[in-house]
């Protein structure tokens, strides 16, 4: 009875957050990108595409917070997932193919969503903070980001929302660091940049 009532629970809350989601991203492609070691015992997270939104894709998380009352929070949302956004349209062929576009960006969101969704559990992950790896890490070494809340309501603190990583190049992170993350923000928006992690651009700061 109380399993079958977990599991009630949780494809209520899968559903539920989903259905959010799809509001703010887009329709949610049919495909997932599924780990072959599962998240909650070690292994990759299973990855969701969103095509149907802002111009490109976003690619988002949806197993840190697998139960309505627990998992990854911050000062904004009770509970949230990741999403990470890149320019380049959706092309599942690609998606392992580090030699093409989409798979070069594919590839850095995979390492960068599991690290920080590995992180999360542990730290308070809010907006307008940044995060720099250590140079030492392999693939992400030196590898500068900054988080946002993103479309979220005014609400002071929303039971669910997404919260957006952004890489950013090392002299926007500086800046970040020394005038407010919402100030690079800000200018990131401005220049059209925002929320994208593809670094084939003029850093701002």
């Amino acid at each position: 009875m109380g399993e079958d009532h977990d599991e009630k629970l949780a494809q209520e809350w899968y559903d539920r957050k989903t259905s959010h989601m799809e509001k703010i991203l887009g329709k949610e492609h049919d495909m997932v990108g599924h780990a072959i070691i599962p998240y909650a015992i070690g292994g990759a997270l299973d990855l969701y595409y969103y095509p149907n939104g802002i111009p490109g894709t976003a690619i988002a998380t949806k197993e840190l917070c697998e139960m309505p009352d627990e998992g990854s929070t911050n000062d904004v949302f009770e509970l949230y997932e990741l999403v990470m956004f890149t320019r380049h349209d959706l092309c599942m062929d690609d998606w392992r193919d580090d030699a093409a576009p989409f798979g070069r960006a594919h590839s850095n969101i995979n390492r960068l969503l599991n690290l920080i969704a590995r992180y999360s559990a542990e730290a308070t992950l809010n907006p307008c903070e940044t995060c720099e790896f250590p140079e030492e890490m392999e693939h992400v070494g030196g590898k500068c980001l900054i988080f946002d809340a993103y479309g979220k309501g005014p609400e002071a603190r929303a039971p669910f929302g997404l919260l957006a990583v952004i890489e950013i190049f090392p002299s926007e992170m500086q800046f970040a660091q020394k005038h407010g993350g919402g100030k690079l923000l800000s200018r990131l928006k401005q220049a059209k940049h925002y929320p994208y992690s593809d670094l084939d651009r003029e850093p701002v700061a």
